[in-house]
């Protein structure tokens, strides 16, 4: 059995040796403030690209900043490879791979197997292992254990250590970090959550500690599946509204005046990111196997699907008001990424609009300061260089992205018709008679 004593204190006196396996917009911020914190800390990850940036001390993660990539390199306390060996000298190990879902929506584990197959090479005697991948309640007891434990006879809880945190980044927002955002911690033992706890409780601030890894799985589920079905109810809203003739934004305005007992979410084109239509899945998946459906997470996630279908509406409409035909006109969609102020597309509502519109025969180009090209489904495109030129071209402006750098004013003035999805353009001060909002 291993000295646990000598384990903590390891990680009390920082001297404990840390792998972070997946450097993406998870594993980096992490691999970063366990450094910082005063580990040494290796990153492993199959793309030499990102591991080439981190050796010449760069950042591609818009939330971590390059100064203190470099100087966590120049201090010997951040480094990155390609080559899974480096897993047989550490300490201790956080997974922060991909779970995406398959076209079929069922979990795609294999990110999370090829790691725990490379990872299960490499145990050895005390040795503490944390999973940060989003996936099912089970995972980490179903998939990881069986494999870290079938070529060894190291006994979990006593010769090493497993646990599940999930992950809960929110890509750029600068008031909640990975340093300052609780972190759940369930293990496959008490003693697993002791020792994993202990751990990231010296370079986070804090660690909320749970009696299984079932739980803290389940508890990032019931985070993601909460904001699902409260966008996918204020969605249908939308869809209830306009049949009502309603404005759907005042509804949820003056209802939001109501000091308690409800919390204000907005409609908008589409779920978007890794983390909101994709984790409920998992859940839903899940509980088919146990023969029990997950009714709200499958209405919501069929009314948030829907809703580029229904923007693409509305821009029919709304042309067809103007006496323009869908096809051939010019449509330009402001915004890609999937929310304000980020450069990521995944999983991006925009995608499905431009998509949809394009099978149309609708002429579509974009601007977004932050995704200069797309690649998706077979078509690439590239952004125009300027939004306001482009808007006084178009037949139609569809505001999909709210980034804080446009200048809404000046778009209403440009435009010649505007469908505004996340009531974006608000009170400019200018004449509107050409605007709809969702």
């Amino acid at each position: 059995m291993t000295n646990k004593q000598e384990i903590l204190d390891k990680f009390s006196n920082k001297s404990a040796h840390i792998a972070v396996m997946g450097l993406g917009y998870v594993g980096l911020p992490l691999a970063v403030i366990f450094a910082e914190a005063g580990f040494t800390v290796v990153g492993i990850d199959p793309d030499n690209r990102k591991v080439e940036a981190i050796k010449r001390g760069e950042s591609y993660i818009q939330d971590v900043p390059t100064a203190n990539v470099a100087q966590l390199v120049a201090l010997g306390k951040l480094s990155a490879t390609v080559d899974f060996a480096a897993l047989a000298d550490v300490d201790a190990v956080s997974v922060c791979v991909p779970t995406p879902l398959r076209k079929t929506g069922d979990p795609d584990l294999g990110y999370i197997l090829s790691a725990t197959e490379e990872l299960s090479r490499y145990i050895h005697s005390g040795m503490v292992v944390v999973l940060e991948s989003t996936t099912y309640p089970g995972t980490t007891r179903e998939i990881l254990l069986p494999e870290l434990t079938k070529n060894s006879h190291l006994t979990v809880g006593e010769d090493f250590f497993l646990a599940f945190s999930p992950e809960r980044v929110d890509p750029g927002r600068e008031d909640w970090t990975t340093f300052n955002t609780p972190k759940v911690m369930g293990g496959i033992t008490s003693g697993c959550t002791e020792i994993a706890s202990h751990w990231y409780s010296q370079a986070v601030q804090t660690v909320v500690p749970v009696s299984s890894s079932e739980s803290a799985e389940m508890a990032k589920l019931l985070e993601n599946t909460f904001r699902m079905v409260n966008i996918g109810l204020v969605n249908e809203m939308v869809l209830m509204c306009d049949r009502l003739g309603v404005d759907v934004w005042e509804v949820i305005d003056a209802a939001a005046t109501k000091p308690f007992g409800f919390m204000k979410f907005t409609p908008g084109p589409g779920l978007g990111g890794h983390c909101i239509p994709i984790d409920p899945l998992y859940l839903s998946w899940k509980l088919r196997t146990l023969n029990y459906t997950a009714r709200f997470i499958e209405l919501a996630s069929e009314v948030n699907t829907n809703m580029p279908r229904y923007v693409v509406s509305r821009v029919q409409d709304l042309l067809n008001d103007h006496a323009k035909a869908l096809k051939g006109s010019r449509v330009l969609i402001l915004g890609a990424a999937y929310k304000p102020d980020v450069d990521d597309v995944r999983e991006s509502p925009a995608l499905d609009i431009i998509g949809l519109l394009r099978e149309k025969g609708a002429d579509v180009c974009y601007h977004d300061p932050f995704i200069p090209t797309i690649h998706h489904d077979g078509w690439s495109l590239e952004s125009v260089s300027n939004e306001l030129d482009a808007a006084r071209n178009a037949d139609i402006v569809v505001i999909v992205t709210n980034h804080a750098r446009y200048d809404f004013a000046a778009l209403t003035d440009a435009a010649q018709a505007i469908l505004d999805t996340r009531n974006a353009l608000g009170e400019t001060g200018r004449d509107q008679s050409h605007v709809e909002r969702l």
